[in-house]
């Protein structure tokens, strides 16, 4: 039986505005039946690299942290800290950010904790059955939680294709040694002769793999490399690429084992929302937000994050694409946005090995409220 996913497109009214549409939402995806009075549930959520603008916003999750209230629970708004240098890398500077954003517990009645702990110690070892790893790292406050919910961005992903509900469970609910668990080997292809000695990609790898040599050109100490990827974020220069000579397609399986890990161990349904509006070309932790690849879509809500995030992939992809943009040329409704603009990914993959695992299914029912 195909999964149920229920569609919001945004519309509202004088009298059925954004607070009554996404109670509305909540409801008929069933988390008034998940929550318990009491629970501890975490929010997980990203809360947008300093210069970022498309990440959900503290007024779109406003209703959604009131709904968990009325219905007993004590929501917290949480995410785990990068790999990379950024204003997100521990507890202390990853609480201010989203504090900068606008993520006050005064206003929104829930607290932002930093799951993984201050330098991301706070660790729980996971069992999972995959043909990559036999446990997983992830962060406690996530995995002491009574009930998960996710609130997803969805966007396109370097790495990925795209980013939704699996990344928001592999990769954000795992700590720093679970980030670099599913990252390892994924070094940068070097092209020095592009190097203009910025400087930018020596100071965003912690590993200090990367360094700026009396010349002013960069070079590459591999066995330092732990893969965060962040490097080839940064460069704009040319000098630095994702090396597509290393397996993406494992990457991704490992990242669906980690969304495994994150899941199959909790006694009850977690419920998942994807917020497929200012759709951009990169992740979130970017520093900066380009212009969206198709018109605002809706906010989609399941409890199988496989089924989910098919159907925002597909909503995209049938979509007219938007220009400008960093898609390129020619492209028609129907065409796949993230290929054309990834073309060394194909985060079908990520879907696909996710079914196999057991976290849901391709196949969906959309249910427009």
């Amino acid at each position: 039986m195909a999964a149920d996913v229920w569609w919001w497109n945004l519309r509202a009214a004088r009298r059925s505005p954004y607070e009554v549409r996404m109670k509305r939402l909540l409801k008929a995806v069933g988390l008034g039946g998940v929550v318990r009075s009491g629970d501890l549930v975490a929010v997980k959520l990203h809360f947008g690299e300093q210069g970022t603008t498309a990440h959900v916003q503290p007024l779109e999750l406003a209703p959604i942290v009131a709904f968990l209230r009325k219905c007993g629970g004590a929501p917290f708004l949480t995410d785990t800290n990068t790999l990379y240098v950024g204003q997100r890398g521990e507890a202390v500077s990853h609480a201010l950010q989203a504090a900068r954003h606008g993520f006050d517990p005064n206003l929104l009645g829930a607290p932002v904790i930093i799951a993984d702990g201050l330098k991301s110690g706070n660790e729980r070892v996971v069992p999972v059955r995959g043909k990559h790893f036999q446990q997983a790292y992830l962060a406690g406050d996530i995995m002491d939680a009574d009930v998960l919910v996710t609130v997803s961005h969805f966007k396109g992903h370097e790495l990925a294709g795209f980013g939704g509900a699996l990344k928001n469970l592999g990769m954000g609910c795992a700590t720093r040694r679970g980030k670099m668990h599913q990252h390892g080997g994924l070094g940068p292809d070097v092209h020095p002769e592009h190097c203009v000695g910025c400087g930018h990609c020596e100071e965003v790898c912690a590993a200090k793999a990367l360094r700026l040599d009396a010349h002013k050109r960069i070079t590459f100490h591999r066995a330092a490399c732990v893969g965060c990827a962040a490097c080839f974020l940064v460069c704009r220069h040319s000098a630095l690429h994702v090396d597509w000579r290393t397996d993406i397609t494992a990457f991704l399986e490992r990242m669906a084992e980690y969304a495994a890990a994150a899941l199959v161990s909790r006694p009850r349904p977690s419920v998942h929302l994807a917020f497929v509006r200012a759709v951009t070309p990169g992740c979130d932790c970017l520093g900066y937000s380009d212009a969206p690849i198709c018109p605002d879509i809706g906010v989609l809500a399941s409890t199988d994050p496989v089924a989910l995030d098919q159907a925002c992939l597909d909503l995209v992809n049938a979509a007219p694409p938007l220009y400008p943009s960093a898609l390129p040329e020619g492209l028609a409704p129907g065409d796949d946005k993230f290929h054309a603009l990834h073309p060394g990914v194909h985060g079908e993959r990520l879907l696909a090995y996710a079914e196999t695992l057991g976290l849901g299914q391709r196949e969906y029912r959309l249910r427009e409220i």
